[in-house]
């Protein structure tokens, strides 16, 4: 019995030794390998960590959509009347309602000014338009407006203080016609995904018309020393500043030098965006510096009647902030052309209503390839790469 009593311990004292060894060889492999792997998996995690909050920190981005001139000619306007008398215009847009809709900010120039239908509906060359294209605009999905142009004047100050009354109660930043100098001095400062901005409009001619004496905030007439003192007052206030500028020779497919000369300049008093129109053409897209420059859109919708004059853009852009150098950038520049067809293929009545290129037929538009071709190498003539989608 004692025999086996001592076997019994010599098992169980080899049982204890043997675990302690183990026990042993684990902590040693732990330190010497574990570890050390712990600690690179710990510095990693904490490299992507901060790689996520500094991309998170550091940028912001809104997307940014522009087009050119909404100009209601009688035919427009004429199509657009119910029974009732009333108007609506929202049909027209229904096709490129959610390309703009997909934009945190869109832009056009009214160019036809919204004096209401109380004043009488008029075309070229003294325009006035009813309320209901400005709900119509709204409704696409427009949240920015240039209302500085040669027919801001057209129907005197009657129709201005309709439209800016009828701007005022809408959630819409609009440029260019204000109704007192304190009002025109306050330039307006939006914020829109942590990306604040502003909005100036200009116009480089009236048509012959001029301003009401002491009362020349009813439109912004482009003038060197004014546009420095606005750009001056706004600039430290908002990472991104656009300016509308109205000017041109209309339907050339180039720009002018006083284009050339204008968007220089306003590049050179660090504008990030300058968005032209006038022409009621499409004219080429550049970069200045850092400045990007769309020398003009084209008709966004009109009355006019060449293909040159019924076709536009919709250009698109992301916009992106460093918040570490409060720096702006572009992405993602890329282009939608739109054409205004005029009249229903089976009745032949006027009835227009905007339709992306890329849905056109041979019917709506011939050589409609060709056509956006064409377009195509206008906007991207001076190197803009954009793509035309």
């Amino acid at each position: 019995m004692k025999k086996i009593g001592k076997i019994i311990l010599f098992i169980l004292l080899g049982i204890i030794i043997f675990g302690s060894l183990l026990f042993l060889a684990v902590l040693i492999y732990n330190f010497k390998i574990k570890e050390p792997e712990t600690e690179t998996q710990l510095q990693s995690t904490k490299a992507a960590t901060k790689e996520k909050e500094i991309l998170k920190d550091e940028t912001s981005q809104l997307s940014l959509v522009m087009v050119g001139d909404c100009l209601i000619h009688e035919a427009v306007y004429n199509s657009a009347k119910l029974s009732d008398g009333s108007y609506d215009f929202t049909p027209m847009f229904t096709l490129v309602k959610p390309i703009i809709q997909e934009y945190d900010l869109a832009f056009y120039n009214q160019e036809s000014i919204l004096g209401g239908v109380q004043l009488g509906l008029s075309a070229y060359p003294r325009f006035n338009s009813p309320y209901s294209v400005g709900d119509a605009m709204i409704d696409a999905g427009f949240n920015l407006v240039s209302l500085a142009n040669n027919h801001t004047l057209d129907r005197g100050t009657d129709a201005i203080n309709n439209s800016l009354n009828y701007w005022k109660n809408k959630n819409v930043l609009t440029s260019g016609s204000y109704s007192s100098f304190e009002d025109r001095d306050n330039i307006l400062v939006k914020n829109k995904n942590g990306i604040t901005y502003a909005l100036l409009a200009y116009t480089t001619v009236t048509n012959g018309l001029t301003r009401p004496k002491n009362q020349e905030y009813y439109l912004n007439v482009y003038d060197e020393e004014q546009v420095k003192k606005d750009i001056s007052y706004i600039r430290d206030k908002v990472d991104l500043l656009m300016v509308s500028m109205h000017f041109g020779n209309e339907y050339s497919l180039t720009q002018s030098k006083e284009q050339e000369q204008i968007a220089s300049y306003l590049a050179s008093l660090n504008v990030d965006i300058v968005i032209g129109h006038h022409p009621h053409v499409i004219q080429p897209v550049t970069y200045i510096g850092n400045t990007l420059v769309m020398y003009s859109l084209g008709n966004f919708i009109s009355g006019q009647l060449t293909t040159d004059q019924l076709s536009g853009v919709m250009i698109g852009v992301d916009v992106i902030k460093n918040s570490n150098t409060d720096s702006i950038s572009f992405k993602n520049l890329r282009a939608d052309l739109i054409y205004t067809q005029t009249r229903n293929l089976v009745t032949k009545k006027y009835e227009y209503r905007l339709i992306p290129y890329n849905d056109l037929t041979e019917k709506i538009l011939p050589n409609k390839d060709q056509h956006k071709e064409k377009y195509a190498n206008i906007l991207n003539s001076l190197g803009a790469n954009i793509n035309i989608r």
